[in-house]
């Protein structure tokens, strides 16, 4: 009940409590400056985290439903082995399709490390056959023994060792994120706290006049806890605006560009920045209220 006062008393206002605390001043300054440079980095790590939450899920679906054939053999034996890798396949309970990858695409899957033109068809280099699983996957133990039996070239890769570090990182991206925003409002929650003890010094006279006129210590601290919220909400608001901006000039998603292209909001994710301001106006209430409490308790 008194959080609800308090915060109906912040929206409300009191313009004689509000002569308690100058409008101006480095306090002010202070206040609005950490409130706009904490909300824009914010803005960023939420991004970061998000985007790779989206990365993480893409990359394990990915990969969780295709595989890789590999099979290496001598020139004249490697369509008769090919031939009977898919047959293996087509047989195999939750294989969706697999089919053997053209020149083409096998050259351009060696184009970034060898150039557009290399030879591929002048290269001893392994045929790859694409393995699509259905939702219920395949036994890949199973499918290894009957390929070792009847395709002694061919090598199965699942993809488990790719997506698994690949999850992990990603992952541990996005808990950084979550991290970083902690961090930077237990930052700003410092910065704010600095600048409400360096204004309850300022006005230790006026407060000392408060109390000698009847004021009760919660009256000067509501002063205190509305005039710094609300320079703190400003604050955020204008830092929300400006990471928004940048976030909305960064380059859009490309398979080119991966996750460095992909940093930002989709979708209904666009609404998360907006807790940003009521949570730094929240940070700075309770880092207010705890700063202008302990510097009341201790003047005489």
């Amino acid at each position: 009940m008194k959080f609800v006062d308090s915060a109906i008393s912040i929206v409300t206002g009191d313009a004689q409590a509000d002569r308690v605390v100058p409008p101006t001043g480095f306090t002010a300054t202070l206040t609005l400056f950490a409130a706009a440079i904490m909300t824009f980095l914010a803005v960023f790590a939420l991004a970061l985290s998000l985007a790779t939450g989206r990365l993480a899920e893409r990359w394990s679906s990915e990969l969780a439903r295709t595989s890789t054939l590999r099979i290496s053999a001598p020139a004249e034996q490697m369509e008769a082995q090919t031939r009977a890798a898919l047959r293996v396949l087509e047989t195999t309970e939750g294989v969706a399709s697999a089919r053997a990858l053209s020149v083409e695409e096998q050259q351009a899957l060696l184009a970034p490390w060898f150039g557009p033109d290399v030879p591929v068809e002048n290269l001893p280099i392994p045929q790859l056959v694409e393995i699509v699983e259905d939702s219920g996957g395949y036994d890949a133990g199973g499918l290894r023994l009957r390929l070792q039996a009847e395709v002694p070239g061919a090598v199965l890769d699942d993809h488990t060792r790719w997506r698994r570090p690949l999850v992990t990182a990603a992952s541990r991206l996005r808990l950084l994120g979550l991290v970083s925003i902690g961090l930077i409002g237990v930052a700003m929650a410092a910065m704010i706290t600095l600048a409400a003890q360096a204004s309850l010094a300022a006005n230790t006279q006026v407060i000392a006049v408060l109390r000698l006129v009847g004021a009760r210590d919660a009256y000067i601290t509501r002063a205190f806890v509305r005039r710094f919220t609300l320079r703190a909400l400003s604050g955020a608001a204008i830092g929300l605006v400006l990471g928004l901006l940048a976030i909305l000039i960064l380059p859009p998603a490309q398979e080119e560009g991966g996750f460095l292209t992909g940093l930002g909001f989709v979708g209904w994710h666009w609404l998360w920045p907006l807790i940003l301001p009521p949570a730094a106006a929240a940070v700075a209430f309770w880092a207010t209220r705890g700063a202008a409490r302990r510097r009341l308790a201790e003047m005489p």
